[in-house]
């Protein structure tokens, strides 16, 4: 079982669109479906699921499109983040989240408060959130801690620590539903070995028989880490 899932939410939209609904539609059924997932995962003893929520590049989008987004945002932590904690959820956002509204900022870490102590998982939502922008911050991070080490003693496991993400295992599993097969500036540090899903599956359909499609069939890699299956066998070998 994958300790890290991240999903790509995609396909709310064309969901929408297919029903002859606004877009906006189609993420307010996405939204919906969120609760059961994270419960789910708890269940299937997932320790981290990270969902890409909305992205630097989405606020290219319609106004509207991105309104409801937001709306939906502070929605869901309104609505749903008592029972959520009460599962035993922690919710973690990762981001930008300087550029959201201040009353969405204050429920964002009004929210991480109140599930802080949660252990049973680990919801990460991923919010004004950009892969590039992880990593160009971790590198100004460490240069602030470090202002008298040059960069070029940088090492990568103290970028690691300097990334939205440096108290979670890295990526095992990289979902994206709806289709397209790419993976869009989400965690690209983070999911340098993942196993990478794609599923036609729009995403407001993607529910826990889609997860656990998902979970067989990572069940069944082989996760070599730049060794050779000969390695892998012979160490698992000794394990046991």
């Amino acid at each position: 079982m994958p300790q890290h899932v991240a999903i790509i939410m995609d396909g709310n939209g064309r969901w929408a669109q297919k029903r002859f609904m606004p877009r906006t539609a189609g993420h307010a059924k996405g939204a919906a479906g969120v609760k059961a997932l994270v419960e789910h995962c708890a269940k299937q003893g997932i320790k981290y699921l990270t969902l890409f929520a909305f992205s630097t590049e989405n606020w290219q989008r319609p106004a509207d499109e991105v309104s409801t987004l937001m709306g939906l945002f502070v929605q869901y932590l309104e609505k749903e983040m008592k029972s959520l904690a009460d599962a035993g959820v922690r919710l973690k956002v990762i981001g930008d989240v300087a550029g959201f509204a201040p009353e969405l900022q204050q429920r964002i870490h009004a929210a991480e408060a109140a599930t802080a102590s949660k252990t049973a998982i680990t919801l990460c939502v991923a919010a004004n959130y950009g892969g590039r922008w992880d990593v160009l911050q971790a590198v100004k991070n460490w240069q602030a801690a470090n202002p008298q080490q040059s960069v070029a003693e940088l090492t990568e496991p103290a970028l690691a620590q300097n990334l939205s993400t440096a108290d979670m295992p890295e990526v095992d599993l990289l979902i994206r539903t709806g289709g397209e097969q790419r993976i869009s500036n989400f965690l690209l540090w983070q999911s340098a070995y993942a196993e990478l899903y794609f599923t036609d599956v729009l995403w407001p359909e993607f529910d826990g028989i889609e997860l656990d499609k998902s979970l067989k069939w990572y069940s069944q890699r082989t996760r070599r880490f730049g060794k050779t299956t000969e390695q892998i066998v012979g160490e698992t070998e000794k394990v046991q």
